[in-house]
């Protein structure tokens, strides 16, 4: 029998909680029906026996308190809701629990931005982690010393699993399902939650916004005029110039503020605006390249299909429903 602990924190998002407790059910279900004896013991584990949740709508009650866990083979910790310092602050308890059972053999996985209150344990120091799209440049700035995988769905490092944003977590789940039994029972779970058990990417989903979250004065200066002349065929060098820095030195501080290659941002800024025409409008592929500021079809495919892990083709066609009629 595998102990799994599903940690309730404070501010935890409830579906985070309550989607591993009933896929881990259901696979014992699975396991029964076949013949097998059931292979998990799910807990609802936490600080306390009564945990209120996004303004007591929801009241979540724990089967064992953190004290009383002693071994565990599987952590999971959810999504916490609101801003992620005040959350690892008020779950601050947690942290030493964790620590220890990962030291004593556990497994731990964090679903979605449950990533901020992994880190804070410093666990993932020197490790790769996944977590929300749209939180990324809040995690760099809190947790420097962890590699994030943009766009990935699922880390794995030393027994630490990560997932990307939102449901993605459901890809987790099923990963260690497989891990914890074999392929078809995790086939058989795929099919009953109805979920792709092979996606790998959240990168069709993402939304590039700029990281903007720095005092480099003149860097935010020129991913301004990026954003706004993206339309133009834009190099380094008048950028740099626009600025009144050097080269060398431009690149640099740019990728330290952005965590982006002049280029990348470039890339990215231009495959953005492509993603919101092929969304909204009717149309072809070239009309878009153009209008983005690509003449080379080779070039714009390759890198619309690098960035988003779709073609241009397949992403009109998933997003756009009257490009498709």
């Amino acid at each position: 029998m595998k102990n799994v602990s599903i940690l309730v924190p404070e501010t935890a998002v409830i579906e985070a909680v309550a989607d591993p407790h009933y896929m881990f059910k259901a696979v014992n279900q699975f396991l029964q029906v076949a013949g097998k004896e059931p292979l998990f013991n799910v807990q609802l584990v936490g600080l306390s026996k009564e945990i209120k949740l996004d303004n007591c709508v929801f009241s979540v009650h724990t089967d064992a308190l953190l004290k009383d866990v002693k071994k565990t083979d599987l952590i999971f910790i959810p999504a916490v809701s609101g801003d992620m310092e005040k959350a690892i602050e008020l779950n601050k308890g947690l942290l030493p629990w964790i620590v220890e059972q990962y030291n004593n053999g556990s497994e731990v996985a964090s679903l979605c931005v449950g990533a901020f209150l992994l880190a804070a344990t410093g666990l993932l120091n020197g490790k790769k982690c996944s977590t929300h799209w749209n939180m990324t440049n809040d995690f760099r700035t809190m947790f420097p010393e962890v590699e994030l995988v943009d766009g990935s769905i699922i880390t794995e490092e030393q027994g630490i699993y990560s997932s990307g944003g939102a449901t993605s977590y459901w890809n987790l789940l099923l990963y260690l399902v497989e891990k914890y039994t074999d392929r078809n029972t995790a086939i058989l779970a795929s099919k009953y939650f109805a979920i792709d058990i092979d996606r790998d990417s959240q990168s069709s989903f993402m939304m590039f916004q700029g990281q903007k979250e720095h005092e480099d004065v003149e860097i935010i200066t020129t991913q301004e005029f990026i954003e706004n002349n993206y339309q133009e065929k834009i190099t380094v060098d008048e950028l740099a110039d626009m600025v009144a820095v050097g080269r060398r030195s431009f690149e640099r501080r740019f990728k330290k503020a952005t965590n982006n290659t002049v280029v990348e941002y470039i890339q990215r800024v231009k495959i953005e605006a492509a993603k919101r025409k092929f969304e909204s409008s009717l149309k072809n592929i070239n009309q878009v390249m153009y209008d983005v500021g690509y003449t080379d079809t080779k070039a714009f495919r390759t890198v619309f299909k690098k960035i988003t892990g779709l073609t241009p083709i397949e992403y009109r066609n998933k997003y756009n429903k009257p490009a498709v009629n």
